[in-house]
């Protein structure tokens, strides 16, 4: 099936958005410097053409003069690429970086329970360096490189159509191998990036899974599956590095036969008195070069180029992916609730997680949802977060639809409290206000009312928490997750199975926070069925193979006798 063709030039544009002094700059020092290459070649022309006695309308003296002035040029030149062309790589690549992180925020909420965040990591890390140089850095050797070229064959031509005549034919073999070699530099390239991103996931996986590799006792295994990927990876650098310098070997090669071809035969015709001197012999000699370079590094830069093109278009290609469509970002008040009717979902086609469910979650109460594990609890408030809008039936929040409201007004009034909170390798105070500025008292109120301000007590507020808050136990992980929310002042928390892997008295006083919380639409998904905490909703979900089951007060449900008074007597 044809991949569709993604629009890579909004990320073109970071290159030079803000950037255009320094690439004019840049650009004039490319130009001054081809021509001030060609100027050399000229000059040593004269100059030999004087000492022999075949001068032309310059003295030495002159020539002399003509010679400082040209090496202030060219150092005046080289001060203005050493000023302006670090600037615009430096600059453009940082705006090519910024512009790719903010569009991977503009993700869907759950777009990394099916992406892989590797791939991300490695095109912010490893492919960067590619982009620089074979997009950026590029630029200007293509120029003077086509300018020196060009300016060459010109002079040539003027010293001596059949010497240039000579020395293009002598460059075909240069020009063929450079042809024939530049796309599998560019190959090489992308197998590096490739294998490259396997060995990034390699790392992430056992840094993520680090306890279960420890406790199931296979290091062992760990370390030759990153052995292999350190393998992969040095073969594939070690491959591409051996076909660069295959490339150079033969460009310098046949380069060295075309030089020593032109000079033999510029002295043959000098010594046979056909026209040309020995400083047109030497400038031919010199001139060559600028033919020859283009011919040997065009090609590979032109490969390079491509393939830090097709590295562009492939993080552009991921970024198109799982981003929620926005509608209208006008607040929402959520004043009666959210109204969910007839909704199905599968995750894939023919495998239903959610099967015609109906409900309303009343705005201001505390409901539970209950149910076995798979029975559609999570996928529930994952799709109260908008994670995904491929379902059949309607989730109303009020009186509009969930996909007609944008991300910003509908994450101003809802946030979730997952079993697994994220806690930055920050300070408690930037973890609870999520690096916003908010005033003292009120992330002092928030602390409190989530049970945090026996913890910044201890530590203070300035406390580093580690990366993924390894410095904190779970319990006050799950407290500041609820500062976060309180400081946010959502008026809907979802809170999904947050107290499962805490001990049950740390599970007890979180829940009890959340339950104590006034004014805000709470709907938890539990597995703990403790009958102090479940008299204290207004109302349980009971969800059994991706439908509701039963609902109803706790009394009412024992009262029933149904599923749920099974699943509790279970659990007692």
């Amino acid at each position: 099936m044809k991949t569709e063709k993604v629009n890579i030039r909004p990320f073109i544009k970071q290159f030079s958005k803000g950037n255009a002094l320094c690439f004019m700059m840049s650009l004039l020092e490319s130009i001054l410097t081809a021509l001030g290459m060609l100027l050399v070649s000229w000059l040593l022309q004269q100059l030999v053409d004087v000492i022999g006695g075949a001068g032309g309308g310059f003295s030495f003296y002159d020539l002399g003069i003509i010679s400082l002035i040209l090496v202030a040029g060219i150092a005046l030149t080289g001060v203005i690429g050493y000023h302006f062309r670090p600037q615009f790589i430096v600059r453009g690549i940082s705006q090519y970086k910024n512009y790719v992180f903010s569009r991977i925020t503009e993700k869907s909420i759950s777009a990394f329970t099916g992406e892989n965040a590797s791939s991300y990591i490695s095109a912010l890390t490893n492919d960067i360096p590619l982009i620089e140089t074979g997009y950026l850095k590029n630029i200007f050797p293509i120029i003077e490189n086509i300018l020196m070229f060009a300016g060459a064959i010109a002079l040539m031509l003027y010293y001596s159509p059949i010497l240039t005549l000579i020395a293009l034919l002598l460059s075909l073999l240069p020009l063929i191998l450079s042809v024939l070699t530049g796309n599998k530099v560019a190959r090489a390239e992308k197998r590096v990036s490739d294998q490259n991103e396997l060995y990034t996931l390699s790392i992430k996986d056992v840094l993520s899974g680090f306890s279960v590799v420890k406790s199931f006792q296979a290091e062992k295994e760990m370390i030759r599956i990153f052995r292999e990927n350190v393998s992969s990876l040095a073969s594939e650098q070690c491959r591409g590095q051996k076909m660069r310098i295959l490339v150079a070997l033969l460009g310098n090669i046949s380069g060295i036969i075309a030089q020593l071809g032109v000079f033999l035969f510029g002295a043959y015709l000098a010594l046979s008195g056909k026209g040309v001197t020995a400083g047109t012999t030497i400038a031919f000699v010199q001139l060559m070069n600028f033919v020859l370079s283009p011919i040997a590094t065009l090609p590979t830069c032109f490969a390079e180029r491509k393939a830090a093109k097709a590295l562009i278009e492939k993080v552009a290609q991921a970024l198109d992916k799982n981003i929620r469509e926005e509608k209208n970002n006008t607040a929402i008040a959520l004043n009666r609730g959210i109204a969910i009717q007839n909704l199905t979902f599968a995750y894939e086609k023919d495998n239903i997680v959610l099967n015609d469910v109906s409900c309303f979650f009343e705005a201001g109460k505390k409901y539970a949802v209950v149910g076995a594990s798979g029975s559609g609890k999570s996928t529930l408030l994952n799709l109260l977060m908008a994670s995904h809008s491929d379902y059949m039936g309607e989730i109303n929040y009020d009186d509009t639809e969930i996909r007609q409201i944008g991300s910003n007004a509908l994450y101003d009034i809802q946030s979730i409290i997952q079993q697994n909170v994220f806690v930055f390798n920050a300070t408690i105070r930037e973890n609870i206000a999520m690096f916003k500025s908010f005033a003292d008292d009120e992330i002092d109120h928030a602390a409190e009312l989530s049970g945090l301000k026996e913890l910044i007590a201890e530590k203070g507020e300035d406390y580093l928490c580690g990366e993924n808050g390894s410095g904190l136990s779970g319990g006050e992980k799950q407290r500041i997750s609820i500062a976060r929310s309180l400081l946010k002042k959502s008026k809907i928390l979802l809170v999904d199975e947050a107290t499962s892997s805490l001990d049950k008295e740390t599970a007890h006083q979180v829940s009890e926070a959340i339950l104590s919380l006034d004014g805000i639409t709470a709907i938890v998904v539990t597995h703990a069925l403790d009958e102090g905490l479940l008299r204290r909703f207004d109302n349980i979900l009971t969800f059994r193979n991706g439908k509701i089951e039963e609902e109803g007060t706790f009394e009412e449900l024992i009262e029933k006798k149904g599923y749920f008074y099974s699943l509790y007597t279970v659990s007692q």
